[in-house]
């Protein structure tokens, strides 16, 4: 019986330890972009340092993506990391995830007008559609 168990927990040990998902070393307070080269793992490029919030990443990256959009690319999604997590970022909102392929729990959500928002924050229509919180322009 002992010896079940003690192999059982070598076993889940050694499990554990065979990871294939790379090991990144993460600076306090830095955001990191995550670059999939083609036929290469994936690689983290510093792009702010001094971040005090995961939000605060996140709206680096939302800034870098609407750039790259802008400049004619075509990608909707980009991932980062800021200490230890990484950062999901497409049309829908920000997912936070332990790893690049693990599970993703939703963090922010866009609101009617794309912005990024909690989503206990968004106000929604009768339909459940997210509504813009920005009031209307005043008329001229």
């Amino acid at each position: 019986m002992r010896f079940a168990l003690i192999a059982i927990v070598a076993g889940a040990a050694a499990l554990g330890a065979c990871s294939n998902q790379p090991k990144y070393e993460f600076a306090p307070g830095a955001c990191y972009f995550v670059a999939t080269p083609d036929n290469a793992p994936p690689r983290l490029q510093k792009i702010a340092d001094d971040q005090p919030q995961l939000e605060q990443c996140a709206a680096r990256l939302e800034e870098m993506r609407l750039r790259f959009l802008r400049m004619g690319g075509s990608n909707q999604e980009i991932a980062g990391a800021y200490q230890g997590r990484f950062i999901f970022i497409d049309r829908e909102g920000v997912k936070i995830g332990k790893s690049l392929t693990g599970s993703r729990f939703f963090s922010m959500a866009r609101t009617g007008d794309g912005r990024l928002a909690i989503p206990g924050a968004i106000q929604r229509d009768a339909t459940g559609r997210p509504i813009a919180i920005a009031a209307e322009p005043a008329a001229k």
